[in-house]
C-alpha cells in the first residue's frame, strides 16, 4: 500500500512572474506636494496639515532634491522658537530640513526597499533620476503593493 499525499495539486497556484510589477516605481507616488527652501515653516505646516501628508522633499528650481521637511523638523522648529522667544516669521525650511537625504533606486524590488523601511526607520524615501525629483515610496506604498500582491507565491 502506497503513501496517499492530502495536498491538493499545484497546478494552479498563484505565482508571482516576471509580469508581476515588483519595483518601487511601479508603487511610487509621482504627483508630490513638494517645498522650497525659502517657504517659511508655518506655510510648511499649513500644507502638511491640509494634505495630510507627514513630509516631503524640498526642491530646488531645477526640481533637484536638496532636502526633507518631516512634521517633526516643524515641531522642533515650534518647540526651539518658543524655547527662545522668537517669532517663527523668520523660519524657514532650509534651517530646518535635513539635508543628507537617503534616496531609494527606482528599480529597487519592493521587499528590499520594505527591508531598506525596516533598516533605516523612515517613513519615505524620494526617488531621483539623472539628478532630478522623480518620485517618492512611502511605507504605506509598501503595504498597498503587498495588498496587491496578496495571495501570491513570494518564492
Amino acid at each position: 500500500m502506497g503513501i496517499k499525499s492530502f495536498l491538493a495539486s499545484r497546478k494552479n497556484q498563484n505565482k508571482i512572474t516576471t509580469s508581476m510589477p515588483l519595483k518601487v516605481s511601479d508603487y511610487m507616488s509621482t504627483k508630490l506636494v513638494t517645498f522650497k527652501s525659502d517657504d517659511k515653516i508655518e506655510t510648511v505646516i499649513d500644507s502638511l496639515i491640509r494634505h495630510r501628508i507627514s513630509g516631503g522633499p524640498v526642491v530646488n528650481s531645477k526640481n533637484e532634491l536638496i532636502g526633507i521637511i518631516s512634521e517633526g523638523d516643524c515641531i522642533k522648529q515650534l518647540s526651539d522658537s518658543r524655547y527662545h522667544n522668537l517669532p517663527m516669521t523668520h523660519s524657514t525650511v532650509e534651517k530646518c530640513m535635513a539635508k543628507n537625504v537617503e534616496t531609494i533606486d527606482g528599480n529597487m524590488n519592493i521587499f528590499d526597499a520594505a527591508n531598506k523601511f525596516l533598516e533605516a526607520k523612515r517613513r519615505r524615501f524620494p526617488i531621483v533620476e539623472n539628478g532630478k525629483l522623480i518620485g517618492q515610496i512611502s511605507q504605506k506604498d509598501i503595504l498597498k503593493a503587498a495588498l496587491a500582491l496578496k495571495g501570491h507565491d513570494w518564492k
